[in-house]
């Protein structure tokens, strides 16, 4: 079914023919069967199925109803079946884990048939999965009115209201699912005592928040709590409730001393119903509400105190306890164990203990992961891995990080380039913080050899480059990592530099002046490593783009370009005539009058290369060329090749036009070069 409703929109007009005829094959297949199933005898009347005679007009019109009704219903039995594979195909991205996708393939499945009711109530699971409470609310209300007696839309329109605190709203549908289903009556204990539980505990939070608030919290001491948390065969409301109330009793420095001074940090591994409820795995409402409210404690005891941050960071449940909730799935102890690292990775000692005491590797996974949220999250995840990334006892020198970097980290990147829900500002960072882990050489030159890895840095630019402004800083990301991967030469880049050569010659058009920039960085390596791009580069005008670039000025920008021009008129004749078609060596001249020694010195070679071109020295006549090349060959530049091609240059243009000689001579040049090139030969 899969690949016959693949074909039914396929843009091949022959394969779709050939699918639709298939489809009215099956439907009339399956149409014979059921009659052949009904038929109980034969029925030998002969009926005349041609009008009477002398018929009134109103039978056509009858026969064209009959005739427009029987094609409705064909196209039905079609939609149907195409709505039923988008069904099966919503079914499997769910079973995934993929909720978005799945979104995707109910609502196709919705635009084939509209009053499908199992498409709804799907529909309203995944949403439910992605946090779209009130769109799933919605879905469940045209379920209602497919089927007014679908206990499934009852029950997940109350899950909703339940998640977004409608605490009546989601009794009257739990009601309504018995009402229409009594066999669910253990269903509807469950979900009673759950919306009885969370009300319960809404209240308790409200009640502490306004006493934390007004300053009417009991006059006890943080020891006394700490005592009451320690009172056996609690339920777990008292236990959450009487951690919020320390929480909320830390207000500085004393108090955190005092937490730490009481063996707080004991807490979890001390009290057996704590430690039970905050490391469930499928945690209900009450065990939800206290693994956030501990969470709000270590980050009141540990915020701006280090030796807090110590004692929590090697806590041996807390180490293992991190990386599970961080990949819990649920978004609000998602959100504040993210916060707890967070305030944790600010300072120096917090990065140093979370290098040592936790395996990053896995870390860097999970963060990157919420790349896809859209809320808060995002930006937290990519925070830590900024702040981690940038400290250097947490990734260099690990071997591991190497090691496992193909294993988890690009596979990961890959799926992102293509992933249609993503945080576009988090992927941005998210990229950032893969080209400073490039800083390492081992895991630069893995991430170089990687295909997959620039596939991934292309498909990024190719979704990026008609995007918004406040999209582009994606793109600009992408091509700083690929300016760092490009600080390395292998069979990876050479094979792929025509298309990388093109993505950025698409670029240099662009209206944002940092994007250019780097798309000019990026072809200035890529032409080096790979000179077989050279020739696509010259026949797509480059030359003349980077000599836009170097006449408009910016010293970073130019430094690119200009080396951009050295490669290309080192091996490219036609390059060098479209230099000198476009410029005579005006822009050339110029930088030779630069301060920077690396600009001189490629102004210099560029120009040399261009004098081979007919009528390109004589061009210069009247120019000061003479004495600036000289002044270059005889002077003091700490790099040597800024005498050496300045040198060359000035020899090549003697040789190509004799009148330069004379003023060379003028200049007593001939002795000044003698003496420089004894002195370069010496040192």
């Amino acid at each position: 079914l899969a690949n016959l409703v693949q074909d039914l929109s396929s843009a091949d007009s022959a394969v779709k023919a050939k699918a639709i005829a298939e489809a009215e094959k099956r439907l009339h297949d399956q149409a014979a069967s059921k009659e052949g199933e009904s038929r109980t005898g034969v029925d030998r009347t002969v009926i005349n199925t041609g009008p009477p005679v002398g018929a009134f007009p109103c039978f056509a019109f009858l026969a064209g109803l009959e005739k427009d009704a029987k094609e409705r219903a064909q196209q039905r039995q079609r939609n149907e079946l195409l709505a039923n594979a988008l069904k099966e195909k919503g079914n499997e991205a769910f079973r995934k884990g993929d909720y978005a996708t799945a979104v995707e393939s109910y609502t196709e499945g919705l635009e084939k048939l509209k009053d499908k009711q199992e498409l709804y109530t799907n529909r309203a699971q995944a949403r439910l999965k992605l946090q779209q409470y009130e769109e799933a609310i919605g879905d469940c209300e045209w379920a209602l009115k497919c089927n007014e007696k679908c206990p499934k839309a009852y029950f997940l329109m109350g899950k909703a209201h339940l998640a977004l605190q409608h605490y009546s709203e989601s009794r009257q549908c739990y009601q309504k699912m018995l009402q229409t289903a009594p066999q669910k009556q253990s269903l509807f204990k469950d979900c009673m005592n759950e919306v009885n539980l969370e009300e319960k505990r809404m209240k308790a939070e409200e009640r502490a928040m306004e006493e934390a608030e007004s300053g009417k919290l009991p006059a006890v001491t943080i020891r006394e709590l700490l005592q009451r948390l320690n009172r056996p065969d609690q339920d777990i409301l008292y236990y959450a409730g009487g951690i919020r109330l320390l929480a909320a009793a830390v207000k500085g420095c004393t108090e955190q001393t005092l937490f730490r001074t009481n063996n707080g940090f004991s807490l979890l591994r001390d009290n057996e119903a704590v430690r039970r409820s905050f490391c469930a795995e499928g945690r209900s409402s009450a065990e939800l509400d206290l693994a956030v409210s501990l969470l709000w404690l270590w980050q009141a005891v540990c915020t701006g105190n280090e030796a807090n941050q110590h004692l929590l960071l090697t806590d041996p449940d807390v180490k293992a306890e991190l990386p599970k909730l961080l990949s819990s799935g649920v978004a609000e102890i998602q959100k504040e164990t993210l916060a707890l690292i967070s305030l944790c990775s600010e300072n120096e000692c917090g990065r140093r203990l979370l290098g040592k005491h936790q395996d990053l590797t896995s870390w860097l996974q999970v963060l990157m992961g919420f790349v896809c949220h859209s809320d808060a999250r995002a930006g937290s995840a990519m925070g830590i891995l900024s702040a981690l990334a940038a400290e250097e006892s947490c990734w260099y020198g690990r071997s591991q990080l190497l090691y496992s970097c193909s294993d988890s980290v690009l596979p990961l990147f890959s799926s992102q380039a293509s992933a249609k829900l993503v945080n576009q500002a988090a992927l941005a960072r998210c990229v950032g913080i893969v080209g400073s882990l490039c800083a390492a050489v081992g895991i630069r030159v893995q991430l170089a050899e990687c295909r997959e890895c620039w596939q991934a840095c292309l498909q990024l630019l190719d979704q990026h480059l008609s995007s918004p402004p406040q999209l582009q800083e994606c793109s600009f990301a992408v091509l700083g990592l690929m300016m760092n991967l490009l600080l390395e030469s292998n069979v990876v880049i050479q094979g792929l530099a025509l298309d990388i050569t093109g993505r950025c010659m698409a670029l240099l058009g662009h209206k944002d002046g940092g994007i250019v920039t780097r798309a000019t960085g990026v072809l200035s390596r890529v032409l080096a490593a790979a000179p077989g791009a050279v020739e696509a580069a010259v026949a797509g005008g480059v030359v003349k783009q980077m000599g836009r670039i170097c006449k408009a000025g910016g010293e970073i920008p130019s430094s690119y370009a200009l080396k951009t021009l050295c490669i290309c008129t080192r091996s490219s004749r036609q390059a060098q005539e479209d230099l000198v078609k476009a410029d005579k060596g005006k822009v050339l001249l110029k930088l030779l009058d630069s301060g920077n020694e690396t600009t001189v010195g490629n102004a210099a070679f560029c120009l040399g290369q261009c004098l081979a071109v007919p009528g390109a020295a004589k061009s210069l006549l009247g120019t000061n060329v003479v004495m600036t090349l000289l002044r270059h060959a005889g002077g003091d530049a700490a790099r040597t090749s800024v005498q050496e091609n300045s040198a060359i240059a000035l020899g090549k243009l003697c040789v190509a036009e004799p009148r330069h000689l004379l003023q060379l001579r003028k200049l007593h040049g001939l002795t000044i070069l003698s003496s420089s090139m004894k002195h370069l030969q010496s040192s």
